[in-house]
């Protein structure tokens, strides 16, 4: 059986690789179509990413199982032995609209805990990723464990649609929260918004609604850094199920959730 490092070695080699492909399609035209609603949507290039590390995958790794975004890999009912979790490209209405603020996303685990964890900014040729208990990088460059910070000095990234529309919880429940931090972000790929978590760019990010795809690779790298990961309501995220998402830095995580999101 393949050890962490090999397993790694490969990864980072097909996830540059995937990156040359897509952004070699810039100069061709794209076929997009919409996915649950007019603005979910998919192209081929999010297809043809996603059956290329499927191919790569089960080619050398013929026992992994692989958890993908675009249902071109096997139904994944458990998370025995080796799982890789891929979004192709995420943040398909950035790189649509564009060609920039999107990223590839690979988190890997080993019966059901998070092992590998890859962010790869295409376009601006970052690669954030660990394995576990290793360190954190932004390609060679190690990040270092994340601080503490207060929330009048934190910049929080979140989407202002689940302040305003969301039918899920009342909008003024986040509200405060909003008015209290320093400031806000939305950069659309939740993969880059873990990332720069990690990395420091962000204090906090949120979301109502998720998949296994979207922040299997980010949770694994905000771990490493010591910043905290949970849905909204403080749980352990499921890697098999959609999750509301929070990740913060180490003690923000706390001050916010005791004071702002303890009606949800």
């Amino acid at each position: 059986m393949a050890n962490l490092k090999e397993i790694d070695t490969y990864a980072k080699t097909w996830i540059k690789e995937a990156g040359e492909r897509i952004k070699s399609s810039f100069e061709h035209k794209l076929n997009i179509s919409t996915k649950s609603n007019p603005n979910d949507l998919v192209t081929n290039m999010d297809k043809e990413t996603e059956q290329f590390f499927l191919e790569k995958i089960t080619e050398t790794f013929p026992g992994h199982q692989i958890l993908g975004e675009e249902g071109m890999c096997s139904d994944v009912s458990d998370l025995t032995g080796i799982v890789w979790v891929i979004d192709p490209i995420d943040g398909t209405m950035n790189f649509v609209h564009q060609q920039r603020n999107f990223a590839i996303s690979i988190g890997i685990l080993e019966n059901g805990n998070g092992k590998i964890g890859l962010v790869y900014d295409v376009v601006h040729d970052e690669l954030y990723h660990t394995i576990r208990g290793e360190g954190a990088f932004m390609n060679d460059v190690k990040l270092p464990p994340l601080k503490a910070v207060p929330v009048n000095e934190a910049i929080l990234s979140l989407n202002a649609t689940w302040v305003t529309e969301n039918k899920k919880i009342d909008p003024s429940i986040l509200a405060p929260l909003v008015r209290d931090v320093r400031g806000t972000r939305s950069y659309g790929s939740a993969a880059l918004e873990m990332a720069f978590v990690a990395a420091g760019r962000l204090d906090a990010y949120m979301s109502m609604r998720l998949a296994p795809w979207d922040f299997a690779g980010g949770a694994i790298l905000i771990e490493e850094v010591g910043g905290e990961v949970t849905t909204m309501t403080g749980e352990k995220l499921d890697y098999l199920k959609g999750n509301s998402l929070f990740v913060s830095k180490p003690g923000l995580h706390q001050l916010i959730s005791e004071k702002y999101l303890s009606n949800l």
